[in-house]
């Protein structure tokens, strides 16, 4: 779950890192109020998951109440690079000295934690990375150890960090650390963390992404996961409990596990084609769980055809072939379908979806060959 800037400072506060006095809204009246509320001046920002804000308009300073209220007509509404603006933050404005980076998220390869800092921060760590690579500070951290506060200061210091935010840089490290660890977070991240003229360190932005996994030991996280920007496709899928993501191609896939419906996408992309959405329906290929896959596919009128790759472990073959006959008996399908079944039981499978096949249910032996056959058909039609 990708949150916005004033929920991620919301969660940061919540760990005691400092971040800027402010409240979000969705009106204009109220974002005048809260600004008079907090005190000018004030910075009024677009609540959107992209980058850039700053660049198409999002970002104002506002010194009294007119302003205020011409900031937010401004940018309620505005269009951000494809993502229109809903939700405005409205905080105190900062004075700023120095700007950095600090962010942690997994090391998959290391199999550790990985944090970055590094005294450019306020623009694209990734062009940071590309323009000066050294001026990235890293740090792996074992998760049995953690991080500990004589580490997170010879980071700093390795950081070239102004040895007057040491302190302060340090304190919030650590928190930020423990923000990411305890809140099952996939990212944490502050760009820019900042130095005040005052001396103190302080988070002015906040991006973080939580591991939708862990909410059955965050309850509070259902808050996030209502406010989560998802087209007409995902909504759907979401609502029937299906791990979708939806894409541009023409080809509708259906797959059993994050890594097999990763595969197949590069296959799909491999043999010509464009896969039209991610679609993992886990280890669960009964009749109800097949139908809600198919139907949300079948809505999507960029659909040309769809394949189903499964590759059965502990979900048997000759279920996933009874699920996939029902749904079908349940869902009208406009697109032809490819199947591959493969793995427990898939020819038992197999022998059960024989009889049903013709040109709209057609079967491929391997995941290559149902590749090229679903393109095929995408491409006729």
């Amino acid at each position: 779950m990708d949150l916005f800037e004033y929920q991620g400072k919301q969660f940061f506060a919540s760990f005691g890192i400092p971040v800027s006095a402010g409240e979000a809204t969705d009106n204009v009246d109220e974002a005048v109020a809260i600004a008079d509320r907090i005190g000018y001046p004030v910075v009024i920002k677009a609540q959107v998951q992209v980058g850039g804000r700053g660049k198409a308009g999002g970002v104002k300073l506002a010194n009294d109440a007119a302003e205020a209220r011409e900031h937010a007509v401004n940018i309620l509404g505005l269009d951000i690079k494809g993502h229109i603006v809903k939700i405005i933050w409205i905080e105190v404005a900062s004075d700023i000295a120095e700007e950095y980076y600090a962010s942690f998220t997994l090391d998959r390869a290391a199999k550790k934690h990985l944090g970055m800092l590094s005294a450019e921060g306020g623009v694209e760590i990734e062009q940071v990375a590309v323009d000066n690579p050294d001026a990235i500070a890293k740090i792996w951290i074992d998760p049995v150890d953690g991080l500990t506060e004589p580490a997170a200061r010879a980071w700093v210091e390795a950081a070239k960090l102004n040895p007057v935010a040491t302190d302060g840089a340090v304190d919030i490290l650590l928190k930020l650390y423990t923000a990411y660890v305890e809140g099952d977070a996939d990212l944490a991240e502050i760009n820019p963390l900042i130095l005040k003229p005052t001396g103190e360190v302080h988070a002015l932005d906040a991006k973080v992404t939580l591991d939708a996994n862990s909410t059955f030991r965050h309850p509070e996280y259902e808050q996030y996961d209502a406010s989560q920007v998802r087209d007409e496709r995902e909504a759907a899928a979401h609502d029937k409990g299906l791990q979708y993501v939806g894409l541009d191609g023409s080809v509708g896939v259906i797959a059993n596990g994050a890594g097999l419906a990763m595969s197949t996408l590069d296959v799909v992309n491999q043999v010509g084609g464009a896969a039209a959405n991610f679609l993992d329906i886990g280890g669960g290929a009964n009749a109800d769980v097949m139908a809600g896959a198919l139907e949300v596919i079948n809505n999507d009128p960029r659909v040309k055809s769809i394949f189903i790759n499964i590759f059965g472990g502990i979900t048997r073959g000759e279920e996933v072939a009874n699920g996939i006959i029902t749904a079908l008996g349940r869902v009208s399908i406009d697109a032809p379908i490819v199947i591959r079944l493969d793995g427990t039981n898939a020819e038992e499978g197999r022998a059960i979806l024989a009889p049903h096949l013709n040109d709209a249910l057609q079967m491929a032996p391997t995941m290559l060959d149902a590749a090229r056959k679903a393109v095929e058909l995408a491409a006729a039609r």
